[in-house]
């Protein structure tokens, strides 16, 4: 039996390696984009990773427009408007770019819209990185990168994988002209699992769950193979802070999350393992694989090399529902075994 407590101790922590460079560093941290799932969990980690005073003084937070984070434990948090970023005054800043009108916005904008949205956003950025002194950087990309030209792609995946390799190169050459003092590390991020996670009817992993806990079957209506690999975003979020804080590395580091690749049918066994439940699958009946997965075996190489190890998709599972759970105190009791 996987406690609550335990996951909740787990999945607030930055692997240890990435803590103790953390905390040996005195870059400020600023954060944009700092709503999302992927910035709220990263302010949960720094706020449990340093103490309240330096989290204070060495963590900004920017979005679209002015407005209070609140954590979990109670951390009340601003975020300035973007186009407040280059006022901040010149210091060594680590920076985590991980704002960006995402794939779901396409269908509801016009497409030369969202285009210049996006475009805009990344320039407000890159225009801010020398003047706020900025030499460390962290893009998040996305596997829609890796089909940007595929004509089997979707329109909506193949302009958001545009755009997100416009930025990988973008960031990458401001780091290029910067070799001998910047460093950018580029994420491809497939899926990820864990706290914050938003847009639930969107993501598969997390309806999943949610059926568990209401106690509905899981249901997998996908009439194809659907593959997915899937990442913890602390697991994430520590290679990122260790790639970027280490001694030594290049100017550009790009990667692609891992995982094991599972079809939604063995991920919706899995939650029916960890959360209790029955799976519904319907029947495959198309040839042509989704297939959105990233490089396990590299992913495992860049563990290996921060001295980290990959979080099995049972204990995501775990992790996530635990927080889904609490956000949904409606659904039955979290049960992991």
């Amino acid at each position: 039996m996987v406690q609550a407590c335990d996951l909740d101790r787990q999945q607030g922590q930055f692997a240890p390696l990435t803590l103790s460079l953390l905390r040996s560093d005195t870059r400020r941290i600023v954060i944009v984009g700092a709503r999302g799932w992927i910035g709220r969990t990263l302010l949960s980690l720094l706020r449990a990773a340093l103490p309240e005073d330096e989290f204070s003084r060495r963590v900004a937070c920017f979005g679209s427009a002015h407005a209070e984070i609140m954590l979990d434990d109670g951390t009340r948090i601003v975020q300035h408007a973007l186009d407040k970023l280059a006022t901040l005054p010149a210091t060594p800043t680590m920076l985590f770019h991980l704002a960006f009108l995402t794939k779901d916005k396409v269908a509801s904008m016009d497409a030369t819209a969202y285009c210049a949205a996006n475009r805009a956003l990344s320039q407000t950025v890159l225009d801010a990185l020398d003047p706020i002194g900025v030499d460390r950087l962290f893009v998040a990309s996305s596997g829609a990168a890796a089909y940007a030209d595929d004509p089997d792609a979707a329109a909506d995946l193949r302009l958001y994988g545009a755009l997100k390799r416009e930025d990988e190169d973008r960031f990458a050459d401001w780091a290029r002209d910067r070799a001998t003092r910047c460093r950018v590390a580029i994420g491809r991020i497939y899926s990820v699992s864990g706290p914050w996670m938003n847009k639930h009817e969107t993501y598969a992993l997390a309806s999943f769950i949610l059926e568990a806990l209401a106690g509905r079957p899981i249901t997998v209506l996908a009439p194809r193979r659907v593959l997915r690999s899937y990442v913890a975003v602390r697991e994430l979020l520590s290679v990122v802070v260790a790639m970027l804080l280490c001694a030594d590395g290049p100017a550009v580091e790009s990667f692609a999350t891992g995982g094991d690749t599972l079809e939604l049918g063995d991920v919706a066994a899995v939650v029916a393992q960890v959360c209790g439940g029955e799976v519904l699958r319907r029947p495959i009946s198309e040839t042509a694989d989704n297939r959105y997965v990233g490089d396990a075996a590299a992913w495992a190489v860049l563990l290996e090399r921060h001295g980290m190890t990959h979080v099995p998709i049972a204990g995501q599972i775990a992790e996530t529902a635990v927080w889904l759970a609490r956000e949904n105190p409606e659904n039955v009791v979290f049960r992991a075994s």
